[in-house]
């Protein structure tokens, strides 16, 4: 059967002598999606962007990109692909518009495109100013307008917000989702979980050039059945009354598994007659941290 994922990894490998890098890695991004890469340093993240970009050939292993194999770099100049490196290093002489027209010239790209998107990237302004003048933000809103001058099938981002002020980050996430409305598939890697959580469909956690754990926030939670915490005031009072609730409690919250949840939900409502409490799942930083506090487990 033909995938029509715009990016599929299939039992990826990557060796340098005895050390793997990346270990029989799988994973698929369709048109519309973005995906978290996650994973503490060394974890095989920058090996597997770099094997996707072309830059690593895989030790064994299949790539494919808008349905087609990219065996070679011919393969891959086909694909419409964006990417933005963690520490991007532009032309600091030059001014941000020659930057841009510099990309634009690579990439084929009508120059008119240039200034529209300094436009849209609130770098107008200072396009005529050398980069060297340009703050660390401006210069990573420079960086991601290269990434998307070509409206990309796919992009790569690795740590696009790193060093950034919340509203700089709150923009860049703003793009994301537009290219995402538009279809393009995005892969970010980053350490940023609290701010990356509600701007992906799906995380992929890799530790030593593993697989650890992937899914939705939903699955993940799931899968690794972290506790949840229900409390309230009504929750504390039926907690002191009712001896089943009482075994599930710690200092007036129940403590439940996620398989628990919807019956002690409905215990709850229909039982008791409490409709208002708060429900805390566990997070995405939360999930992060006891896959690799249990790597041994998740890796198996």
């Amino acid at each position: 059967m033909e995938n029509t994922a715009s990016i599929h990894v299939q039992n990826l490998v990557k060796k340098y002598d005895d050390f793997t890098a990346v270990s029989d890695i799988s994973l698929t991004v369709s048109a519309g999606e973005t995906l978290a890469l996650l994973g503490h340093n060394g974890a095989g993240k920058s090996s597997l962007i770099k094997m996707l970009l072309g830059i690593v050939k895989p030790t064994s292993g299949q790539i494919s990109m808008m349905g087609n194999m990219v065996t070679h770099e011919k393969d891959r100049r086909q694909v419409n692909l964006g990417y933005l490196p963690e520490n991007i290093s532009l032309y600091e002489k030059l001014t941000g518009k020659e930057v841009l027209n510099y990309f634009a010239a690579l990439k084929r790209i009508d120059k008119a495109k240039v200034s529209t998107v300094l436009t849209e990237f609130g770098l107008e302004y200072a396009q005529d100013n050398p980069v060297k003048s340009y703050s660390k933000g401006m210069k990573q809103r420079l960086g991601f307008a290269q990434a998307i001058l070509s409206s990309p099938d796919i992009l790569l981002l690795d740590e696009p917000t790193v060093g950034l002020d919340p509203q700089a980050s709150l923009f860049m996430y703003q793009k994301i989702a537009e290219l995402k409305q538009q279809g393009c598939a995005i892969i970010v890697c980053t350490h940023e979980l609290a701010v990356v959580e509600d701007n992906i469909d799906r995380a992929f956690i890799m530790a030593d050039g593993q697989h650890l754990a992937s899914g939705s926030l939903s699955q993940l939670r799931q899968s690794t059945d972290l506790k949840v915490n229900i409390s309230g005031t009504e929750v504390s009072r039926i907690i002191a009354e009712d001896p089943f609730l009482n075994a599930l409690s710690i200092q007036d919250k129940l403590i439940i598994s996620q398989q628990d949840k919807p019956k002690i939900m409905k215990y709850l409502t229909t039982h008791c007659g409490v409709y208002n409490f708060l429900i805390e799942e566990p997070d995405l930083s939360d999930i992060y941290h006891h896959c690799m506090n249990n790597r041994q487990q998740y890796a198996a």
